[in-house]
């Protein structure tokens, strides 16, 4: 991928996006757990917890990754699943400020390696989370170190392969609840991503490539 190539996906991304200073704009609506179940989500939700995840997208010559992580198996919830890097966000802090402190704590991203896009469509959980994707640019070969009390391994993901709906699996598990419910899910190599995590990268598929919401 020459220069000017990446500049220009840079801007075609970004101009996809919606920018930091607006904040998630309506527009796109909210996505969530119960996308493909709408039937299931609750009438009147609980009150959510703002929450904010960092789709890093790594520029090599070849073209662009995703920065992944599998979560440690030590944690509570969501014990060894694939996910962004990320986390609730502290009062008073930008959903951009939370994604990158979170990726810098998980994951040891400089916050200053990261060139901010904009945000993605946000994302409700049915763990009770409302989740802002905030996009960014990350130069190959950035220094990263997993936190082991979060995180079991690092690893990346084509970007071309998560945006091709061929990938885009629908799969159907047991909730907490008990509902049966499906949801999206992407399996690469020996990496099975699923839940919010794939919810939120299908959501983002659907902003670059105008794709119908589900």
């Amino acid at each position: 991928m020459t220069a000017a190539s990446s500049a220009q996906l840079r801007s075609w991304i970004s101009g996809h996006l919606d920018p930091l200073e607006l904040g998630a704009a309506p527009g796109w609506g909210v996505r969530s757990d119960f996308d493909l179940d709408p039937h299931l989500a609750p009438a009147t939700p609980d009150a959510l917890t703002d929450a904010a995840v960092l789709i890093a997208l790594v520029e090599h010559p070849r073209g662009l990754s995703v920065i992944l992580t599998r979560r440690a198996d030590t944690l509570r919830r969501h014990t060894g699943q694939v996910a962004l890097p990320g986390g609730r966000c502290d009062p008073g802090e930008t959903p951009w400020g939370t994604a990158l402190r979170e990726a810098h704590e998980e994951i040891g991203l400089d916050p200053d390696l990261v060139t901010l896009a904009g945000l993605s469509t946000p994302y409700r959980t049915g763990s009770g989370y409302h989740i802002i994707p905030v996009v960014g640019f990350v130069a190959p070969g950035a220094p990263l170190k997993a936190n082991p009390d979060e995180v079991a391994d690092i690893f990346e993901t084509p970007f071309g392969f998560l945006m091709d709906p061929v990938n885009h699996e629908q799969r159907e598990g047991k909730a907490p609840s008990g509902e049966m419910r499906r949801f999206y899910a992407m399996t690469w190599e020996d990496r099975f991503i699923w839940g919010a995590t794939a919810g939120m990268l299908r959501a983002l598929y659907d902003r670059l490539y105008g794709a119908a919401l589900a």
